[in-house]
């Protein structure tokens, strides 16, 4: 395996860095409150950093999600990639692709995902009822990517549901969405895409309509916000660096102290567990080669990790910590929401454990 980033990669990584770095600061996301940060998601579109993912990859949108996750930049950048462009660019029909593909890149279409919900069932020819409670982003959306009991995939309209606000732990302008009868577009032609992904996977569900795309999508969301979450713990280990070296205690720098140099390294090494799985993830994936065993890895490092990372970050600020208006606040808000997003620690396991138990993964 080889994880370093070709030149399209790199490029994309160190503009998206620059965008992060000079719009997604303490004051703006301060003025955003919990809402999305409109003019950012412009500079990202007019960059032509959403478009550039059908071309760099899984890898490369980990990349520049890392970007995000340091900054903890509120735009629905993850979820458009992730439930839009990656999921109808592998799964979506011929027609779906020259239609969506253009517009989710340049950022007119925003899609989301109500996944791993399957709380929605197929009533009359293509209509859709059900309610989800939470979709993170939904108030950005255009589109929701959703998925039906049997696991069949769905693009719903945003204008033709029903969609009320919800405010979560991260500012990430959630919603609850409730179909009522309401049309949906399937994803793509079933069977087709079922046996693509499926065969990616390593799994054996390729033959049951559907199901494959489902597991696709779901495990290329939990690498791509495994990157998230990676980026998020990396400015969290940051923010905490930089403080207990220029916080003085007794006339020393609290980075001086061993317990608290311990304490920034156990951190530090969480942080680079999860960055490593999901970048093999995330490569497996664009290489062709079975993954989803290494996408559940991801996650529950991303989950695991993540939660005790953001804890120490805030615990290595003192009472700055307590601060609901510090930067690192941040970090330990998005973290704890990741750590739940797409499955928390124990459910992940219990699913990597099934997969390996049966022989449905690569071990």
């Amino acid at each position: 395996m080889d994880f370093t980033p070709t030149e399209e990669q790199a490029a994309a990584r160190d503009l998206a860095a620059r965008i992060f770095g000079d719009l997604s600061t303490h004051e703006r996301l301060t003025a955003a409150g919990t809402g999305s940060d409109a003019e950012l998601w412009k500079a990202l579109c007019e960059a032509g950093l959403p478009a550039a993912v059908e071309d760099i990859g899984l890898l490369g949108l980990v990349l520049l999600l890392e970007e995000q996750g340091r900054t903890t930049a509120q735009v629905p950048f993850a979820a458009s990639c992730v439930y839009g462009l990656l999921a109808v660019s592998a799964h979506g029909s011929a027609e779906q692709r020259k239609r969506l593909l253009p517009a989710i890149g340049d950022g007119t279409v925003v899609v989301t995902g109500a996944l791993p919900e399957a709380a929605v069932r197929v009533v009359g020819s293509g209509e859709l009822s059900g309610v989800v409670p939470v979709v993170q982003w939904l108030r950005d959306a255009t589109h929701v990517l959703v998925a039906d009991e049997e696991h069949g995939l769905w693009l719903v309209r945003t204008v033709d549901a029903r969609c009320e606000p919800v405010e979560l732990t991260a500012p990430w302008s959630a919603g609850r969405l409730t179909l009522d009868g309401t049309p949906g577009e399937p994803l793509g032609e079933r069977e087709r895409a079922g046996e693509r992904a499926g065969e990616r996977l390593g799994g054996s569900d390729a033959d049951v309509a559907g199901q494959g795309a489902y597991d696709d999508v779901l495990a290329t969301a939990r690498t791509a916000f495994a990157g998230l979450q990676a980026g998020v713990c990396a400015g969290s280990v940051a923010r905490a660096v930089d403080y207990t070296n220029t916080r003085e205690q007794f006339g020393r720098p609290l980075a001086t102290k061993q317990g608290v140099q311990l304490r920034a390294a156990d951190a530090y090494m969480d942080t680079e567990a999860i960055r490593v799985t999901a970048y093999e993830a995330a490569w497996r994936r664009d290489e062709g080669l079975d993954y989803a065993t290494h996408a559940l890895t991801a996650a529950w490092w991303a989950s695991e990790a993540g939660s005790r990372v953001v804890h120490a970050g805030q615990h290595l600020h003192g009472g700055m910590g307590a601060d609901l208006d510090h930067p690192v606040h941040r970090h330990f808000l998005w973290g704890r929401q990741l750590d739940a997003y797409l499955g928390c620690g124990s459910e992940v396991l219990q699913e990597l454990g099934a997969l390996i138990v049966h022989g449905e993964g690569d071990a």
